[in-house]
């Protein structure tokens, strides 16, 4: 220990207590000192004759009847201290016989506020005397007393302030929390010395940041880039320092539309706008149908729609959300031209690819991009998982892609002519194969990516392989081995397939109950489900079907128009209130998306029920029911022999492939 200044001078000191010729001193005032620094309690006597045997010192706190330190037999006796002042009060001992009994206390805090008493025992004599530590310096926390004004895009810098002289190594964590919500939102922490961005709320992730070069001098203020409209509301920044805690808020308001955000209403009223005056020109004005404004029909307003929910995804969207409804508008014209009732307008291959692979492709692309958005999704939380688990998603994702991928390239190969047909049937083994497996994986990995796999998971990973390959060539086994109608082949599998999502859909909900945004990701994997279905049947039965003008016109302009006012009042609605009224888009887009794909399903199942029952009423009405003016008639002989030819042979191919892996 460092030797202890002179003794103050005789009118700074008291004399507290005169017992049997033995004076103890002490100041004449409290002490004052700020938090986590350090202060010497004086306490000596005057004797310089004082005898060392049998001397005793005991440092007590009065108000808690504390023992703060002990000085016994001639030394020290830390063990004999209360826990909260071990390590943190000592004697000078060096000093002790030359009459000075001063307590050096370290990191002062402000429960150590009060009156310490200093009993001096030698032989047959003694003293004592009281010093009092008084007004230690609380922590104080500053921010801005006026609301911040801000327009979205723009970086904004909340202030947060310590007092000086609470340096970064007593200052045990700063948090920043946005507290107007129903859950306060962690925006960022610094804990140890340290910042820790990867406990940051998903909507702040690498978008706040502290002034690193200005923390020792206690600024903690908050930078927060790239404001959105949710942005606004109130921010706490709570100080945690010497056993103290204290906050300050700061108000984030009045937020104004930035360009992005007047882009995205611009784009969201020309795709709604598009996609009603095409229909109006194409089924209400028009004579002859154009089929140059039918290709702009199913074009132009999803490719908007795609900008911008595009734009929506760099102001506001979340990652998840945004990349999931950009994916699928830019893949919607491939759905929309399989159901279009003018698919007669194309020729040749171009009218095969549509007709057989357009649907498909959309389902095998937009499954990537939901197993990229799961995975994406699992890494962000990879340090929750086990090494075991982290090792099954890589090769899950690995898995559901390579099957994508075969399938693709059977697509690419099936309309080159050149290959070997042994080559292409090979590919179209695996393809079909990768094609029913494919939502039992997906089901798995979705149960890792969201933490629900555990010791009894096998269960339910079991389960959809069960039901997957019970189903598998159900129409070939049925109609054409066991030789049942129609009737009874169509509503079998529709009942079957009705209890597999149904039990599916239950275990998706059992493995999104702890997801944050459950809804978002139902709706979007029930979707896929949907879609999976809609193409399993097509590939089970038969490719042709009955196309209804009303559900057409729902997919191409009624789904548009829902969706680009959900998201014009969604913009609206979040710069106005400075929250979210719809959580998730996904909730909106994929449902509508959905209900068209039901009404495909049904139109696919009830086929030949449809046909029978529209057969007299297509005598009468001629080609109006078609959407496409004499669209049959135009067509020539030679085209429509050509067209029969590739669904015979393609459904031959079907049929020995079933055979072939029964």
């Amino acid at each position: 220990m460092a030797r202890v200044n002179t003794i103050p001078a005789e009118d700074q000191l008291k004399m507290v207590s005169i017992s049997r010729g033995l004076v103890v001193h002490s100041p004449s005032g409290p002490l004052v000192a700020p938090l986590g620094s350090s202060v010497v309690l004086p306490c000596y006597v005057d004797d310089e004759l004082l005898l060392m045997e049998d001397l005793e010192v005991e440092w007590k706190r009065i108000d808690l009847e504390t023992l703060v330190h002990l000085y016994q037999d001639g030394k020290s006796r830390p063990e004999a201290q209360q826990q909260d002042y071990r390590d943190r009060a000592n004697f000078f001992t060096d000093q002790i016989q030359h009459g000075n009994f001063s307590l050096h206390l370290d990191n002062l805090t402000a429960e150590d506020e009060g009156q310490y008493k200093c009993r001096v025992y030698n032989q047959q004599d003694f003293g004592e005397t009281i010093v009092e530590i008084k007004d230690v310096e609380r922590l104080l926390v500053s921010g801005s007393s006026l609301s911040i004004s801000v327009y979205v895009g723009e970086d904004v810098t909340l202030n947060c302030s310590v007092d000086s002289h609470i340096t970064p190594e007593h200052t045990e964590e700063v948090s920043w929390k946005k507290t107007d919500e129903d859950e306060a939102v962690l925006v960022l922490l610094y804990q140890n010395n340290k910042t820790l961005l990867h406990s940051s709320d998903e909507r702040y992730r690498d978008r706040v940041e502290f002034f690193t070069a200005e923390i020792p001098k206690g600024n903690f203020s908050l930078r927060l880039k790239s404001v959105r409209t949710e942005d606004k509301g109130v921010y706490m920044c709570q100080v945690f320092a010497g056993g103290l805690s204290a906050n300050a808020t700061v108000v984030l308001e009045r937020l104004g539309f930035s360009v992005l955000h007047i882009m995205v209403l611009i784009l969201c009223i020309s795709a709604s706008g598009s996609a009603l005056i095409l229909c109006y020109m194409i089924y209400c004005r028009s004579h002859n149908k154009d089929f140059c404004l039918q290709m702009f029909l199913v074009l132009c307003p999803n490719m908007i729609m795609f900008l911008a929910f595009v734009l929506w995804g760099v102001s506001e969207g979340s990652l998840n959300e945004s990349v999931s409804c950009c994916a699928h508008y830019i893949l919607r014209p491939l759905m929309l031209l399989w159901a279009a009732p003018y698919i007669n307008e194309f020729k040749g291959k171009i009218k095969t690819w549509i007709l057989y692979y357009s649907s498909i492709v959309e389902y095998i692309v937009f499954s990537n991009v939901v197993y990229s958005v799961l995975f994406k999704s699992a890494w962000d939380k990879s340090l929750n998982y086990t090494k075991f688990e982290s090792v099954m998603i890589i090769c899950l994702f690995v898995i559901l892609f390579l099957f994508c991928l075969i399938y693709m390239i059977y697509l690419f190969i099936s309309v080159k002519d050149e290959l070997n047909q042994r080559i292409v049937s090979i590919f179209r083994v695996l393809a079909r194969t990768s094609f029913e497996i494919l939502p039992t994986f997906q089901f798995i990995l979705l149960f890792y990516a969201f933490g629900s796999a555990r010791e009894g998971f096998i269960i339910v990973a079991v389960l959809p392989v069960l039901l997957t390959v019970t189903r598998t060539n159900w129409n070939t086994v049925c109609g054409e081995e066991m030789g049942c109608a129609p009737l009874v082949r169509r509503t079998v599998w529709l009942v079957f397939m009705f209890l597999v999502n149904a039990v599916v859909v239950y275990f998706y909900k059992m493995a999104l109950e702890n997801e944050k945004d459950p809804f978002g990701w139902a709706c979007m994997i029930g979707f896929l489900q949907l879609l999976w279905t809609l193409m399993d049947f097509t590939l089970s039965f038969d490719w042709d079907f009955h196309r209804f003008v009303p559900v057409y016109v729902f997919g191409s302009v009624g789904v548009v128009v829902l969706n680009s006012v959900t998201l014009m009042t969604e913009l609206i609605l979040k710069t106005v209130n400075g929250d979210r009224s719809v959580k998730d888009l996904r909730i909106i887009v994929f449902p509508t998306e959905g209900l068209f794909a039901f009404a495909l399903l049904v139109l696919r199942v009830f086929e030949p029920w449809i046909k029978m029952c529209l057969q007299p009423s297509q005598s009468s009405a001629g080609c109006d029911v078609t959407l496409v003016n004499g669209s049959n008639q135009k067509q020539n002989a030679a085209e429509s022999h050509e067209m029969n030819h590739l669904l015979n042979q393609n459904q031959e191919a079907c049929r020995r492939n079933r055979r072939h892996s029964v």
